[in-house]
């Protein structure tokens, strides 16, 4: 289930609104953060390891390849990032949604509206019996 969606500029990296998209997620329970984040190569940045250890979040994120040593030698927990897949399936079906696909508003601040309608859309059918 989709947790949180940002609409960025298409020239801004997706990484530059991690800090305030993954703050904004609360989750029930005591804790209310997620306990452990998944993310690609894409999102290997000291700033963002850091955020996620002050928060008390394991980052489950691959070092890249020009990384310097100490970097490289992040524990990494390959069974939690295989189950980035379903992140990735979420994604994939965000985009058979019709009108975010092909962006029909072109304004950012329709398109979000159109994001969270997909989004309970989604719900709404995970509901239904």
């Amino acid at each position: 289930m989709p947790l949180a969606a940002a609409v960025t500029p298409g020239q801004a990296h997706e990484s530059k609104s991690f800090e305030g998209l993954v703050g904004g997620v609360r989750l029930r329970g005591r804790r209310g953060r997620p306990v452990k984040l998944a993310g690609d190569k894409g999102y290997s940045y000291p700033r963002i390891r850091r955020w996620l250890a002050r928060h008390g979040i394991k980052a489950v994120i691959p070092s890249k390849e020009n990384e310097d040593r100490s970097a490289r030698r992040v524990e990494f927990d390959k069974d939690s990032y295989r189950r980035r897949a379903i992140v990735e399936n979420l994604i994939g079906w965000l985009k058979e949604c019709r009108a975010m696909a092909t962006r029909f508003d072109k304004l950012a601040v329709n398109y979000p509206a159109t994001v969270k309608l997909a989004m309970i859309r989604r719900y709404l059918r995970l509901l239904a019996p």
